[in-house]
């Protein structure tokens, strides 16, 4: 969807980036929608966490804070938790809490027509590819 030969691997990587925040809005505004629960931020983990562009767009397009933790792989943070609860390294969960430190957060600065328009864009973007490929 509007690629022309002007593009080059920069516009596709953040097509990428932006992709994955649309994605992640689409997924938060289905368990809003089941739940009724409003988003007050999001603790985001994992190796994408390091890439400022997509934390900044990620609090625009959601419209409330983006929180990276100092620890950015809780996978196997939270592995080790686990085991160190079971063999009674921690008493309880809130030793655990006071061991979550945030490293950085992103507040939102896109304005709301924006947001709306942009997701919007996006969700077109996403209907328009509906039953491209044939099933045999």
């Amino acid at each position: 969807m509007g690629l022309t030969r002007y593009i080059n691997k920069g516009h596709i990587c953040r097509a990428a980036l932006e992709a994955t925040a649309y994605q992640t809005r689409e997924v938060l505004d289905a368990m809003k929608a089941d739940s009724g629960v409003e988003l007050a931020a999001l603790k985001v983990d994992g190796g994408m966490v390091y890439n400022e562009l997509l934390m900044q767009f990620q609090a625009d397009i959601l419209s409330v804070p983006v929180v990276r933790p100092k620890v950015a792989e809780t996978t196997s943070l939270g592995a080790a938790y686990a085991a160190g609860l079971a063999v009674g390294f921690w008493d309880n969960l809130d030793d655990l809490r006071q061991n979550w430190q945030v490293d950085r957060t992103w507040e939102p600065q896109m304005d709301e027509a924006t947001r709306e328009r942009l997701y919007k864009g996006w969700l077109k973007a996403v209907e328009r590819t509906f039953g491209w490929v044939e099933q045999g």
